[in-house]
């Protein structure tokens, strides 16, 4: 062959050896085993597809050893394949073709090989195109039905969003059945830091009020209960089963069966959490046609209790309907306490008085006090302390109705007071907070600092923390009686505060909330929260409610410090906010008159609770333009399932934890449907 001065092409190098290879006599035999390996190429490629892996590329990687990328999984079953156009094929071509594929069939691997790699190299690219749009989906392959199951959970224990299991429980009955066991589910509520359930927060006591629940989830689960939702707050308000101002616990009695997996308590508080950021439902209440002031507002499993200035307390069940109102006292109520179905008050007419909430009759009216009763508490069932302006404290037994005991020592109004077992700590306007023992009836510490008014104190059995008009948090250790710190930062009265564990939260009548860290005893959060006072505020392990003077209630993230909404925005002023795990209460003035709304983060029970109906069912209910890839894979016979009693009470509840402990093979069941696409 002549060879000019230009250097050949690729393309002409590729067709010059084609056309010489062509050109072999194949009748003649080929005894030299170099001509055999000529005429067998398997080097000869094709032009390559742009921006696209051809077979004969693979080819070339099990040449060079380089290993083949992984497979990516996609969801059963595969997208549909490319298929041929036999609208103009020949007659004779199905025949031909057959022989084709028995003689592919007959062939060793190494025969189908070269095969394959004659054809392909005689391929066009719209050619090689079509062949790999038709083997890529064969390629593709689900990690999950090759790899056992302890690591297919280890790989879902890194997912954190639950929507992307949600989604992933709907692939197939592999990953379903994967995604039912509750290891992942118990991951995903450590991840997101549900430390317990809802469930287990309230335990009914045949009193009829709430105490924190005892019994851990199971052996593996005291770094959950170590932190609970209830772990750091004080007894008294745990035993009252209130949550008030104060910082209370509170709850529903038997409204929903209990949630025993840890996928329904991660439902159950994803739902809530997600309602609490842009949800829930409001019922407003008018409390009266004037302007009047609520003193106190609590909440128990049973009730929602306030009371006004008027004399008048107005009880309402846990939905916010009027039950009764309790009248009795002369002039305004300005301290309660609930406890079970009984209720303790106080007011300026210098009464005590106990109540049954269930008759609404009046049992006992306690006399001794000679100025307002201004705060109360309850240190157990029968046991109530008040502190009036008189500047003494009484302890009465509410049963008899007699006063057992009078803690004389302020020197002024007693503003606020705290129960932890034996211990009572009082604050006043004399500026002192003074720690008492209420079996021995005396005065164990002064604590003695503050240049102005005590107007809030927080007690927890190992510290005392007061708030003053001189704009000063204090510290104070309760048995040596000395001051730890002086949390500084607030510019006007600082009136209300709560301490949960080693977090304070402390808002001022200069209208900011402040979050502190009392073990390094730092500042944590600034919160511009109100134009005005402060007038109520409450946390928890996740939020932070405030009320101003503004009319607002606003809801802050306690991790981050991020306004998380306005709940109310329409009012003139706040009287009072009391917040449970999916409820709350706020009291303003709107319009002149004083109005009560009742806001409930509570998810419907079909979002909730699985629903007895087919997969298909729920699927077209949830979006009717969904593929019916995504529900052919779990078809259940209606009839199959009716057939059996037994089944469907597996399938009205969820599995007991106590029973599935640690495992890491995949629970079997049907309630394995989380969240609905929506």
């Amino acid at each position: 062959m002549a060879r000019s001065g230009r250097p050949m092409s690729f393309s002409e190098r590729r067709a010059s050896v084609l056309n010489e290879e062509l050109t072999v006599d194949t009748s003649t035999s080929i005894t030299d085993p170099r001509l055999d390996k000529m005429a067998q190429p398997r080097h000869l490629r094709g032009p390559p597809t742009p921006s696209m892996p051809t077979p004969a590329a693979d080819f070339d990687q099990q040449l060079t050893g380089s290993p083949p990328p992984p497979p990516t999984p996609a969801a059963s079953p595969g997208p549909s394949n490319c298929q041929p156009d036999w609208s103009g094929a020949a007659d004779d071509e199905d025949f031909f073709l057959a022989k084709v594929r028995q003689h592919f069939k007959n062939s060793s691997g190494p025969q189908r090989t070269r095969i394959l790699a004659d054809l392909l190299n005689l391929c066009t690219s719209p050619q090689l195109s079509f062949v790999h749009q038709f083997v890529s989906p064969l390629l593709k392959k689900d990690p999950f039905t090759s790899l056992p199951n302890e690591l297919c959970l280890r790989i879902l224990s890194f997912i954190d969003d639950p929507k992307v299991l949600a989604r992933a429980s709907q692939v197939s009955h592999r990953w379903r059945d994967l995604l039912s066991d509750d290891m992942t589910w118990k991951n995903l509520c450590m991840k997101h830091d549900y430390r317990r359930r809802l469930s287990e927060v309230e335990s009914i006591s045949p009193g009829g009020f709430a105490r924190p629940a005892i019994q851990p989830l199971t052996h593996s689960d005291s770094e959950m209960t170590s932190t609970s939702l209830t772990g750091h707050l004080p007894l008294s308000n745990l035993a009252t089963g209130s949550k008030s101002l104060d910082g209370g616990v509170g709850g529903r009695a038997g409204r929903r069966p209990k949630l025993k997996s840890y996928k329904s308590h991660f439902k159950q508080r994803y739902l809530v959490e997600a309602a609490w950021r842009s949800g829930g439902t409001c019922t407003t209440r008018n409390i009266t046609q004037e302007a009047g002031v609520v003193t106190s507002l609590h909440l128990t499993p049973k009730y929602i209790i306030l009371a006004l200035d008027n004399a008048k307390i107005h009880v309402f069940d846990a939905e916010g309907n009027s039950q009764r109102t309790l009248q009795g006292h002369v002039m305004g109520v300005w301290a309660m306490v609930p406890w079970g179905d009984t209720l303790v008050s106080g007011g300026c007419d210098r009464e005590v008085r106990v109540w049954d909430l269930k008759t609404g009759a009046c049992l006992h009216t306690l006399r001794g006090h000679t100025s307002t009763v201004r705060c109360l508490k309850m240190a157990d069932e029968n046991t109530a302390i008040s502190g009036s302006r008189d500047t003494t404290l009484r302890i009465w037994d509410i049963r008899t109705g007699l006063c057992r005991n009078v803690l004389v020592g302020h020197q002024s109004s007693v503003r606020c007071l705290e129960i932890k077992g034996d211990i009572v700590v009082s604050g006043s306007y004399d500026t002192f907070a003074r720690v008492w023992s209420i079996s021995e009836g005396r005065c164990l510490q002064t604590l003695q600092g503050h240049f102005s008014q005590i107007y809030a104190i927080a007690f927890d059995g190992k510290r005392v923390v007061t708030g003053s008009l001189d704009t000063n948090v204090r510290i104070w250790d309760p048995m040596s009686g000395e001051c730890l710190a002086i949390l500084q930062g607030h510019t006007s009265l600082v009136g209300q505060l709560q301490m949960r564990g080693d977090t304070l939260v402390t808002g001022g009548s200069d209208g900011s909330v402040r979050v502190w860290s009392l073990e390094r005893l730092v500042p944590i959060h600034r919160l511009a929260a109100h134009d005005n006072s402060v007038t109520s505020l409450q946390f928890d392990d996740t939020r932070i409610v405030s009320g101003g003077s503004d009319g607002r209630v606003k809801i802050w993230d306690l991790k981050t410090g991020h306004l998380v909404r306005e709940l109310l925005s329409q009012g003139e002023a706040v009287w009072r906010v009391a917040f449970e795990d999916e409820k709350c209460v706020a009291l303003a003035l709107r319009g002149n008159r004083t109005v009560m709304e009742v806001w409930s983060f509570t998810p419907p029970d079909d979002m909730l609770y699985d629903r007895h109906s087919t997969f298909q069912q729920r699927v077209l209910e949830d979006d009717p333009n969904r593929p019916m890839s995504a529900m052919a894979l779990d078809y259940r016979d209606p009839e199959a399932e009716n057939s059996s009693s037994s089944r469907q009470d597996a399938a009205s509840q969820d599995v007991n934890m106590t029973d599935a402990g640690p495992t890491t093979a995949p629970l079997q069941g049907r309630n394995t449907n989380f969240f609905r696409d929506d």
